[in-house]
This record gives C-alpha cells, structure tokens and sequence, in this order.
C-alpha cells in the first residue's frame, strides 16, 4: 500500500525537468522592436508551443551575459545581441553554437544573417530623419545634415565614435563605397574628427533610441541620427516624422543562446519559429525592420516594402556597417571620441 505515493512522487520527480523545459526567458532591446516581437515572436510561439515566456528588456550590457555564464547560472535562454557583440562573445565562448539544421535552409537567409553562435533577427538602419510639419525643404544628403545655414538649428547625435565618423566622412564628399577604406587611415580618422568639430557647436547628443524622436518633436533639433524603427513607430502614432535613406548605415541584430543554459532546446525551438517566413513577415508589418529570411517578403504588400531598409530605394545608396574594421579599431576610435567630445 505504501507504494502508491512513493511511485506518485517518482512520477512527479520525472516530470520536474520536462516542465522546467517549458520556461524560457527571451531579453531584448524593448520600445517599439520588443512590442513587435512580442505580436510577431513571443505571443504566437506560447500560443503553439505551450511554453510560458518571460520577457526582459536590457541596454546591451554583454558583462551581465559573461558573468552568468562564467558563474554557471545562467538565467536567460535567448538574447538579443548587435553585431558586433554576437562576433566578440562567440569568440570567447559565451554563447552556444547554432544548429542551423533545426533554423531552416541557410540560403533562404541574407547571408550576413548565417553566423555560427548567432541567428539575423532583423536588419535596421541608422538614418538621417526631421519633422515634416517644421522643415518644408528636405535634407537629402549628410552635407545638408552639416549645413547650419541652410538648415539652422541643433543637430542630434548618437553620443560615440559608431556611425558618426562614418557620418562626418560622407558629409565631406567620401562615397558610401569608400568609408571604410578612408576611415581606416591615420588622416581619414582625422578628417573624420575634424568635419565632426564643423558641427559640435550645433549638435545635441541622444543615447537611447527613443530620444531623437522626443528631440524632433519638442522642437529641440532640426534634424537627428535615429533608429528608423523609432521613426517608424513614431509615424504609426500620428507624427509627421520623415526619414531621408541616403548614406544610412544598416546593420543585423542576432538571437543568441548563452552558454549553458537549461533550456537549450526550447530556446533553439523559439530562435527556429523566429526565424521562420510567416512570423518575420508578421514582425516587419510591425515595425519596419527588413527580414533576414528572404522568403519573408514576397508575403509582404507593397506599403511595407516600401518603408524597410531593405527595399531597393531605401538601400541604394546605403552603407553595411563594418563589423570587422569596429572590432579592429573600435577602443582606439570611441577613446579619442571620448576625449574629443569632453573638451
């Protein structure tokens, strides 16, 4: 008779882990992109999954990953990592490996998208944009962004070296083609700092993505560097913001796995379903970041094709980011930033 509950307690015991396996803790950048993952990603992957999802939102902060991982409790099962970032932790150890077998076909993928530690969860842009209510003539290159007499007032700016040099070199007459080899001299890194002195009179510095927008329709800035996600989602609110696409700079996110964590089938399982056509396809009719499967976009109409930094008249004249010359030279060019724009 005693038997009973002891097979009772057995039988829970064996299914601890498998209930353990239908938790799963995705970390992402928030704002506009988390709300259109949560539609597109979070809630349709419990709906069929039946697993339960906590969401958390961070700044990018990577120590908070290494620390778990070297202290072997880790926590978060799925995380949202730039570029730069998905290459550094891959290399020193602190995500798992992926398994492309179980994401899909790798030719159905932006080939930027296929990394082995990481999955392109979506490609953004960095863009010039200013308020169509207060600007009636519209800024159409980075020498209009530079120009304070034709365009009189402040000018917003990501606080960093990222994306600014490349800026400040376009906006002296170097071609998108050709950024990366003039920044990768000692005199085009100055020519660089030296056209950023041009403007630092005028600029007003943001540094979370939801600022340049605020700054465009308080009236702060005339015309700012944004996340075109921001703009976009600032436009679905009624807001008469307008993003110009020449010399924008896109770039990927990634899914990564930290290393050791619990739950790393059902992580790989939400990383698959993320990855899949129908649900990127849902993700970009909520935000306009372009899809890293290709087989997304024939499912998208012409209106949503149309606002992606992926369309063709959008990424015409469009720079890659350089995730390789930023690794090579990035502590070097953000500490001379740092220096420059304390003085």
């Amino acid at each position: 008779m005693k038997l009973k509950p002891i097979l009772l307690a057995l039988t829970v015991a064996a299914s601890l882990p498998a209930l353990a396996q239908s938790q799963l803790t995705i970390v992402n950048f928030g704002g506009a992109n988390g709300a259109a993952q949560k539609k597109a990603y979070i809630e349709p992957f419990e709906k069929t999954s039946g697993t339960k999802v906590t969401m958390v939102e961070y700044n990018g902060e990577q120590a908070k990953v290494k620390a778990m991982v070297e202290a072997k409790k880790v926590t978060w099962d799925v995380v949202e990592v730039e570029s730069p970032d998905v290459n550094r932790g891959c290399d020193e150890g602190l995500f798992e490996k992926i398994d492309w077998a179980k994401v899909g076909n790798k030719a159905d993928f932006q080939p930027a998208a296929v990394h082995e530690c990481g999955v392109g969860v979506f490609i953004w842009s960095t863009v010039m944009a200013f308020d169509g209510d207060k600007l009636k003539t519209a800024p159409t290159t980075w020498a209009d962004f530079w120009d304070t007499k034709k365009f009189p007032g402040k000018r917003g700016l990501r606080k960093g070296a990222r994306y600014n040099l490349e800026f400040a070199l376009m906006a002296d007459g170097v071609k998108p083609a050709d950024v990366y080899k003039v920044l990768a001299t000692k005199d085009g890194a100055e020519r660089a700092f030296k056209k950023l002195t041009e403007l630092k009179p005028s600029i007003q510095w943001w540094e979370a993505g939801a600022q340049p927008p605020q700054f465009l329709v308080a009236g702060d800035v005339t015309m700012t560097t944004a996340y075109n996600g921001r703009i976009d989602a600032a436009q679905r609110e009624g807001k008469n913001l307008k993003i110009t696409w020449t010399g924008g700079i896109y770039d990927l996110d990634y899914w990564v796995m930290p290393k050791g964590t619990p739950n790393k089938d059902a992580a790989m399982k939400f990383i698959a379903f993320a990855s899949s056509a129908d649900a990127q396809a849902e993700y970009a009719r909520n935000i306009s970041y372009g899809p890293t499967n290709n087989k997304a976009l024939p499912k998208l109409d012409a209106k949503v094709l149309g606002l992606l930094p992926t369309s063709e008249a959008n990424s015409k004249d469009a720079l890659r980011f350089n995730i390789s010359f930023w690794a090579d030279q990035g502590e070097a060019l953000e500490k001379r930033f740092s220096a420059w724009a304390a003085q």
